[in-house]
């Protein structure tokens, strides 16, 4: 038996491997990993897959552990399996299936994990034992950059024996690794007692377990019936470079696949690995726009294989190759490479299947659906746009076709909900009309694995999804969150969901005591009532919520009204829900609703720019006489009043239907002769909060304005408008600039 030490991730480890089993020419390779994974092996050496791919294992039973084993094309596990496949050699996984894996994960505590990690991280002290202050880069030039099958086995030696030293006995999963090191040792025997020669046998292993292998017992028959097991599925899909990365989570990874993967293309000449990297690197720089020579990326190489020649070697490490691309090419800046460096060092590649390989039963009918529906020519790379009808088909033959629309819009909110990127919506009901929906449909290989991903959520769908939502409610969620859920249980087309979502919206609904989030939780049911019938859904149940809800706003809706201009367009947008509702929906108290409204219109000690907004909801409903504004008006622009609170209560009153105010000039008249009685700091102060509220007013809406000042004024309507018109177009800069000894701490 002849047992080669590898790193999951090692270019160099896959090089001298595949020169390895060339010389060896072994007739049985035995691979570390889950043994029940063997059954994968023929589809991974097909010649449509194109790698990083996963085999994933998950726990059919909660809570839900799963179990990822990525492979990069420059894994050494991955050149074996394909190196047996070309040389007809018989391979398999030996260590432990993942079903008594998973058992033994789920008997260790989440508790236990995070105390393991506070008091012994390995990598940790790796770095800090590190002459290079990170095994990184340790590894890198004592195994990466090694150009002979003898440098490599004695770099991966002595990090292995060193490894096995620091690690032993102290980590609380240390009996785990004893327990996979048995049972792997008895596949190795049983191999042997097959009748395979020891000599013709390759056992490929993490470099930490070379020793284990070597010193350990094998595991008896009646050791392992005492295992745990726990039912598990399994599942081949694709896996991206990110995944990979350490960035993303996972603890076996790299943290440059990219980069890695450009060792193993340069394997054969490691020379060029710096050029490569660099040249790779200033491309990327130039696609942010930034300008660069050759001559950066030839002072930058020279400076990396420099740096490297300071530790002793010939070939620079990639912490090298980044300092010296931030001092030759980045002129010291690390700022300006960081996009440059996720590019080139992690990489965007995903990985991919051909069709017809290992689905679990989400895949199965997601592609069910996508046939059902019609939907299966949107399964591209390139944005593709459906308009939906949701409304019935008259002239069809059949009840299914009838409402297909219908059934597709709730499976692709179905997709969204579960975070399945296939379908993005450009636009809904809610903005063009009721029956009307627009998508983007775009199929990458990360939609496959979200989607695969989401089998740990339910075997089809529409199970994933009640999943998904009920996890969601279950948690301490506010009752804005729960409209929120509701609103997407109704758009997915799920019962059950809805009425869950319903009784627990209506027995957090008797404690809401805040306006904004009651506002949105309203603005999220009164949607449901609008679109209820098109989605063949009964509102009735829902009215009920709504009545409580706008009449506990009505009730502290004065109250919510004495506050700081800091909170006071929050409470506008919720009194503009509220507004919104009062039209939208009959059945509700108006009376009451208009009665709170005049009072916050008519009264002067509530937020000013709220009451401003609140009597322009009262001329817009054609609720307030003439001579009312004109006290309101008279009471709001005297001289009694401060220039701020005047002009926030204009900007208030001018948020709604400004043809109206438009039209009304002895507003005009009125702002005129309050301006005109202004000293000139008065002026200064009400010129600030009062050019404010002009901003979002049209060029005609302002050309109108200056035609009203014109007749107020006895001048030609034109000239003013064409001046004013003038003035209002000076540049932001001179603007500021005029307001330099302007007191604004005052505001």
């Amino acid at each position: 038996m002849q047992i080669f030490g590898v790193r999951h991730f090692s270019p160099m480890g896959a090089y001298h491997l595949v020169n390895f089993l060339n010389d060896k020419k072994p007739k049985l390779i035995l691979i570390e990993g889950p043994s029940d994974f063997n059954e994968f092996i023929p589809e991974i050496t097909k010649p449509k897959v194109k790698l990083p791919i996963a085999i994933m294992a998950f726990t059919s039973n909660l809570p839900i552990e799963t179990l990822v084993y990525p492979m990069a094309e420059y894994c050494p596990e991955y050149q074996a399996i394909l190196w047996a496949y070309k040389n007809k050699c018989e391979c398999r996984f030996i260590d432990l299936p993942t079903n008594v894996f998973l058992a033994i994960r789920k008997k260790v505590s989440k508790e236990d994990i995070e105390e393991n990690k506070k008091t012994f991280n390995i990598y940790e002290r790796l770095d800090r034992l590190s002459y290079y202050g990170d095994y990184q880069n340790f590894w890198d030039y004592t195994i990466e950059y090694t150009n002979t099958y003898n440098d490599y086995l004695k770099g991966v030696n002595t990090f292995s024996t060193n490894l096995r030293e620091l690690v032993e006995g102290s980590e609380k999963d240390y009996p785990e690794i004893i327990v996979r090191e048995s049972y792997m040792k008895r596949q190795i025997k049983d191999a042997i007692d097959s009748g395979i020669n020891e000599d013709e046998i390759v056992v490929i292993t993490g470099a930490y377990h070379i020793n284990g292998l070597l010193d350990n017992v094998y595991m008896t028959d009646d050791e392992i019936n005492l295992l745990p097991f726990e039912e598990t599925k399994k599942t081949l899909m694709p896996y991206s470079y990110y995944r990979i990365s350490n960035i993303s989570g996972y603890g076996a990874g790299n943290k440059a696949p990219a980069y890695y993967e450009l060792i193993w293309k340069n394997r054969h000449n490691l020379d060029n690995l710096a050029s490569t990297y660099l040249s790779k690197l200033a491309r990327e720089y130039r696609k942010n726009g930034n300008i660069l020579s050759s001559a950066h990326i030839i002072e930058a190489t020279i400076l990396a294989k420099n740096l490297a020649k300071l530790n002793g070697f010939n070939i620079p490490c990639l912490e090298d190759l980044k300092d010296s691309a931030i001092t030759c090419i980045g002129e010291g800046s690390k700022a300006s490479l960081a996009l440059a460096f996720v590019s080139v060092e992690i990489g965007k590649k995903i990985g991919s299947l051909p069709f017809g390989i290992s689905r679990n039963s989400i895949q199965d009918d997601f592609y069910k659906n996508l046939e059902e529906l019609k939907l299966e020519k949107y399964r591209t790379n390139s944005y593709q746009e459906l308009k939906l009808d949701l409304r019935e088909k008259i002239n069809v033959k059949s009840e299914k076709l009838a409402f297909i629309d219908l059934e597709r819009s709730f499976f692709l909110h179905r997709l969204r909900v579960l975070n399945i990127n296939f379908c993005t919506i450009k636009g809904s009901s809610q903005k063009n009309a009721t029956w009307a929906e627009y998508w983007n449909l775009r199929w990458t290989p990360e939609c496959e694995i979200r989607l695969i991903e989401n089998c740990l959520n339910g075997d089809i769908i529409s199970q994933a999804t009640s999943f998904v939502i009920k996890e969601k409610l279950n948690k301490d969620i506010e009752i804005v969150e729960i409209a929120n859920i509701l609103n997407d249980a109704f758009l997915c087309g799920m019962p059950e969901c809805i009425k869950y979502s319903l009784d627990l919206l209506q027995e957090i609904s008797v404690d809401a005591i805040s306006l904004v989030p009651i506002s949105k939780t309203i603005k999220s049911i009164t949607n449901i009532l609008a679109f209820g019938d098109i989605r063949k859904f009964d509102v009735e149940p829902l009215k009920p919520i709504v009545e409580q809800l706008f009449l506990k706003a009505c009730l502290i809706l004065e109250n919510e009204c004495i506050c700081n201009n800091i909170v006071c367009n929050k409470i506008i947008e919720a009194i503009s829900t509220l507004n919104e509702t009062y039209v939208t929906l009959n059945f509700l108290d108006r009376d009451l609703f208009i009665k709170f409204i005049k009072n916050i219109a008519y009264k002067d000690f509530y937020n000013s720019k709220i009451s401003g907004y609140c009597t322009s909801l009262l001329i817009e409903k054609g609720l307030i006489s003439n001579e009312e504004l004109e006290q309101i008006i008279e009471f709001r622009m005297s001289k009694a009043i401060p220039a701020d609170l005047c002009a926030l209560w204009f900007e208030g009153i001018s948020m709604q239907n400004r043809y109206s105010l438009i039209l009304r000039l002895n507003l005009w008249k009125k702002l005129d002769e309050y301006i005109q009685q202004l000293d000139y700091e008065e002026f200064k102060r009400a010129l600030v909060f009062l050019r404010r509220s002009f901003v979002d007013f049209s060029s005609k809406e302002k050309d109108n304005i200056a035609e009203n000042l014109g007749e107020i004024w006895g001048l030609n309507k034109q000239n003013v408008s064409e001046i004013l018109n003038e003035t209002l177009s000076i540049s932001e800069s001179e603007i500021i600039q005029g307001l330099d000894e302007f007191d604004f701490d005052d505001i």
